[in-house]
């Protein structure tokens, strides 16, 4: 997904848009921080570099995978020991599709919202 827009108020904010967390149910949410730390993975080939990326450690990041992995009843990512020939991650279709499904949906919502966040961003410039 491409950066948001720019406002054009000149003050560095980003254009109005939505911030989504979709409940599944059982507990399992899915917004936009886990969606972007799975981005990482597959950008990164690792959790650690992801969670670097993110400005978060390991560990937390290893918790939201984990939380992807139960509450979705499979892998989101895959894991490779390190050592000599190095470790990593990379994620899974089922990784790919959540990425991709939230994106999309992401997406749509802002699209529809568009007209209506414009009129409030007008409100508050006014």
């Amino acid at each position: 997904m491409p950066p948001p827009k720019r406002s054009p108020r000149g003050s560095g904010e980003t254009a109005p848009r939505l911030s989504l967390r979709l409940d599944l149910g059982g507990g399992l949410r899915i917004g936009p921080g886990k969606v972007r730390l799975l981005e990482e993975i597959g950008r990164a080939g690792s959790i650690s570099g992801a969670g670097r990326a993110l400005g978060m450690s390991y560990r937390r990041a290893w918790e939201l995978v984990e939380a992807l992995n139960t509450g979705l009843g499979e892998p989101v990512a895959e894991t490779a020991a390190g050592g000599a020939g190095g470790g990593g991650a990379r994620l899974t279709p089922l990784g790919e599709a959540v990425v991709r499904t939230y994106r999309a949906i992401e997406a749509e919502a802002n699209a529809g919202a568009a007209g209506r966040l414009a009129a409030l961003a007008r409100r508050e410039s006014a």
